[in-house]
């Protein structure tokens, strides 16, 4: 009897042993399912959504290896929720849309979103309709606000579109309006998603609008409207688009991030060679990404501006939309963010100055980038957190001190 229940204890363990070991394998393969499902990353139709586009179009993101699915996005407003619920990793995104979401401007305020990386500078543009054709010409800021003065006399109502509150395309609309010396308040601001943009001026909805390209060059294609002036000339190389994920992702699967993330950096790497830049707007020119002729696509892309308007061809040679640029690009510095954090305050969004260097620490991922750029052997720049000034605006900007700039700027 004795022999027997020793028998049936040394059974019992061992199936205890087999059991714990079948629910240890289960939990193995979970996760190594879960580890390899494919990364969603969205753009929004842009020709600065190239780098996302073209790492899948080049093979570059399998070449790191992640398996990755992009998809074209419908606004703004859509990529920030589908980031914050998870149904994206990440996207094409404006820079500042993190620190917007965040502070509660174009979002429930303290939602997070991570910035990983940059993906361009340049390449955005103030489009007036025809309406103004030979009574503003390009870069004649002076000329603006008498202009839109006699408009809103006549009919009551001026109204500019941007594609996000917060975002890069509203800052750069209303220090545009700033340096006219337009008054804000004196105009109707309304929000519209970029490929919708040229749609609307065609049937009078606004009178100008601020978006990236190649909406611009398509508004001037179409004989609807001109460039009056491009966001490189109010803030040469400022930052534009980014790579922002969802925090989790960026915590949970950061070894793929990075791989996601060297992906990018070599497609940007290679889009800022020109002999590469016809090839790339034909491929996000199809319907599939930006649905837009290729070759208002590539002009804008190799700095060759019609400006529409009989105004002629505006060529930029080393201020046009970049994505590398030495390493310069793509690392994301925390001074832009309390820059943009800044305006908020400036142009009313805010009524008190939030916490700008601890909200920029949490919001940007400084340190995997470095990772990132140091495996790759790409240069950091050394110029985070020095004062700096805008092209057109001399003001000079502290990120130690935005208050002393909050004071003396233009509203």
């Amino acid at each position: 009897m004795k022999n027997f229940n020793t028998q049936i204890k040394r059974l019992l363990t061992r199936s205890m042993l087999a059991l714990v070991t079948m629910l240890i394998s289960l939990s193995v393969t979970t996760t190594n399912a879960q580890s390899k499902e494919p990364i969603k990353l969205g753009f929004i139709p842009l020709t600065d959504c190239s780098p996302i586009v073209m790492a899948k179009e080049l093979g570059l993101f399998k070449k790191y290896g992640v398996d990755v699915v992009v998809t074209k996005e419908t606004s703004w407003a859509n990529v920030r929720d589908k980031i914050l619920t998870g149904e994206l990793d990440g996207a094409h995104c404006l820079y500042s849309m993190p620190f917007s979401v965040y502070t509660g401007v174009g979002g429930k305020a303290g939602s997070e979103m991570m910035i990983a990386m940059m993906l361009n500078v340049n390449g955005q543009a103030i489009t007036l309709s025809n309406d103004f054709c030979g009574k503003v010409g390009f870069k004649q800021m002076n000329k603006v606000t008498p202009v839109v003065a006699a408009k809103l006399k006549a009919e009551k109502e001026v109204t500019f579109a941007m594609t996000f509150p917060g975002g890069t395309h509203d800052l750069w609309l209303r220090n545009w309006m700033s340096l006219a010396g337009l008054n804000q308040r004196a105009v109707k601001i309304i929000t519209i998603p970029p490929p919708q943009m040229v749609a609307n001026m065609k049937v009078g909805n606004m009178d100008g609008y601020c978006v990236g390209e190649p909406w611009g060059g398509v508004a001037v294609k179409q004989g609807i409207g001109f460039t009056q002036i491009a966001s490189q000339d109010i803030w040469k190389d400022h930052p534009e688009k980014a790579l922002v994920v969802n925090k989790e992702f960026s915590k949970e699967r950061r070894e793929d991030l990075k791989k996601v993330m060297k992906a990018i950096m070599e497609a940007c790497i290679w889009l800022d060679s020109p002999a590469n830049r016809k090839k790339a707007a034909a491929i996000i020119g199809k319907a599939p990404y930006v649905n837009a002729p290729a070759d208002v696509i590539e002009a804008r892309l190799m700095g060759d501006y019609n400006l529409g308007c009989n105004q002629g061809v505006e060529v930029y040679d080393n201020d046009y939309m970049l994505f590398h640029k030495g390493g310069m690009v793509n690392f994301p510095r925390k001074s832009y963010a309390i820059w943009a954090m800044a305006q908020y305050v400036r142009f009313g969004y805010l009524k008190e100055a939030p916490n700008y260097k601890a909200i920029a620490d949490k919001l940007i991922l400084d340190d995997l980038y470095k990772e990132v750029a140091a495996s790759m052997k790409v240069k950091v720049p050394n110029d985070d957190m020095k004062p700096f000034s805008l092209t057109m605006d001399k003001t000079v900007f502290d990120p130690s001190n935005p208050e002393a700039y909050l004071k003396v700027v233009k509203r």
